[in-house]
């Protein structure tokens, strides 16, 4: 392994006891590029062809207020796989609040459990005083690695190859987009959504294969909602009204504090992808909050949409937690109990219909990118230690029979979100790998492993040394070679 170090960034970050600045989530500060990485256990395939993506968060500067895990600055880590070897880089996100903050040298907006008057300048987030980090989630559209935050945000374009920066991507629109666009490699767009404190409180839009902002309608709602992802088919999109949300008399005060608001329902828009207000199909389920979807589909005249319903999303803090307590329960799975879920929405009779796929406890779900959209057979979920925000093994769900397959991750190592990549030449659906980094706690190192989707529980087919530990974080992509 060769290892090029970049330029320290000026960091002002103080050793302190935060349970999610310490350990598995220890910031990282250190922007390096390595090639021709070692392999620690079995060997790279060389049917294994495209690049691997993480978004992390990590703080660079001392926080001015209460410190949010989804505060820190977003840092995006590549590995390139391709005829069987690897090499690997990590670069932060230059937002515009990044570049601001190395000019100040110091903290400038507060965090996600601040009030507005901790920033010391107007934020760019939902918000309106947040600082946005792009430290959530990352995708890769018309050759081009986006960059998002956890709530509305610029979305920041780089070179998935070399991650190069390019700035705000050119058709983000002025309320920003949500953490969770979508891609449709059918066709080649980008579907997104965004949220705001006015109305009409949600707009979507639709990018084209080219990277042109084509189609951008707003979605009506009774006032400012909390949505994080979005879902569609080959027909419709589909986004989300959920009763949690902010506490309205609180809000007319700017002071951001959600709530369960009991007696209202979850609601879901169904639009067609270039459809208009008036064509919006609503559909009611169960009160419940949905961080993250994994897949839609048309079945006759239902539309198929599963993903995680939380059983109490609005859970009570976690006892002896320094006064952490509220955070680590909103972040910690075995809090707010997501739940694989299947909703079927009736597009003659306008009913839903629901259904409970697993009573475990999973989140964060992956599948074959290729059939997003589309029925499809195979899921993969990971499952966390309890009381932290932490992945500490993966699930492979049959949608069909309703079998599984669990891997476990040794006591004391942490993966991160696992996208699918495809064996080069697969037929089958899940003929392809689980990408995934690990951090070994107890050694103090990171790695990337390759798990074979065919032969699941087996482990790790390949383990990859990595160049320095690789802070916790939320999400990752996978991007074939002939996307870049």
């Amino acid at each position: 392994m060769r290892v090029e170090k970049l330029p320290p960034v000026k960091a002002t970050l103080q050793p302190s006891n935060h349970p999610y600045l310490n350990g598995a989530w220890t910031p990282q500060h250190e922007e390096v590029t390595a090639t021709d990485l070692d392999v620690i256990e079995g060997r790279i395939p060389n049917d294994i062809d495209g690049v691997y993506l993480r978004n992390t968060e990590n703080q660079v500067h001392q926080p001015l207020g209460r410190y949010h895990p989804f505060d820190g600055d977003g840092m995006i880590h590549q590995i390139d796989f391709a005829d069987g070897k690897a090499n690997y880089r990590n670069r932060f996100v230059r937002t515009r609040c990044f570049q601001a903050e190395q000019e100040a040298e110091g903290s400038l907006w507060g965090g996600l459990m601040d009030k507005a008057s901790v920033s010391l300048r107007p934020g760019f987030g939902a918000h309106g005083s947040l600082k946005d980090s792009s430290s959530t989630d990352i995708i890769v559209h018309n050759g081009k690695a986006v960059s998002t935050f956890y709530q509305c945000g610029e979305g920041y374009v780089l070179d998935p190859a070399t991650l190069a920066q390019e700035g705000v991507a050119s058709w983000v629109p002025l309320d920003g987009i949500s953490a969770h666009p979508k891609v449709d490699q059918r066709t080649g767009e980008l579907l997104f959504f965004n949220y705001s404190k006015h109305a009409p409180y949600m707009h979507y839009g639709v990018v084209d294969r080219g990277g042109a902002l084509v189609h951008y309608v707003p979605i009506p709602l009774p006032g400012p909602r909390l949505p994080h992802d979005m879902m569609f088919t080959q027909n419709w999109s589909i986004l989300c009204d959920f009763p949690l949300f902010w506490d309205e008399e609180l809000l007319k005060r700017n002071v951001h504090v959600t709530r369960l608001h009991e007696g209202l329902p979850s609601r879901f828009a169904l639009i067609p992808r270039f459809g208009q207000p008036e064509d919006i199909r609503w559909f009611e389920a169960d009160p419940t909050f949905v961080l993250h979807f994994i897949n839609a589909y048309e079945d006759g005249d239902e539309v198929v949409l599963d993903g995680y319903f939380e059983e109490d999303p609005y859970p009570p803090p976690i006892d002896n937690a320094d006064g952490y307590g509220h955070m680590m329960a909103y972040v910690d799975e075995h809090s707010f109990k997501p739940k694989l879920h299947r909703w079927r929405f009736n597009l003659v009779d306008g009913t839903t219909r629901e259904e409970r796929l697993d009573d475990r406890i999973f989140e964060f779900g992956m599948m074959n990118q290729r059939y997003l959209g589309q029925p499809y057979r195979y899921a993969y979920s990971t499952t966390s230690k309890p009381g932290w925000f932490l992945f500490n093994g993966f699930v492979k769900h049959d949608m069909l029979t309703g079998n599984s397959w669990s891997l476990q991750l040794p006591e004391g190592v942490y993966g991160s979100e696992a996208p699918f990549a495809p064996r080069v030449g697969a037929v089958d659906e899940d003929d392809g790998y689980l990408v995934s980094f690990v951090t070994d706690e107890n050694r103090g190192t990171s790695e990337c492993i390759l798990i074979d989707c065919k032969r699941f529980e087996e482990g790790p087919v390949c383990r990859i040394a990595l160049p320095h530990k690789i802070s916790s974080g939320t999400h990752a992509h996978w991007a074939e070679r002939s996307v870049l």
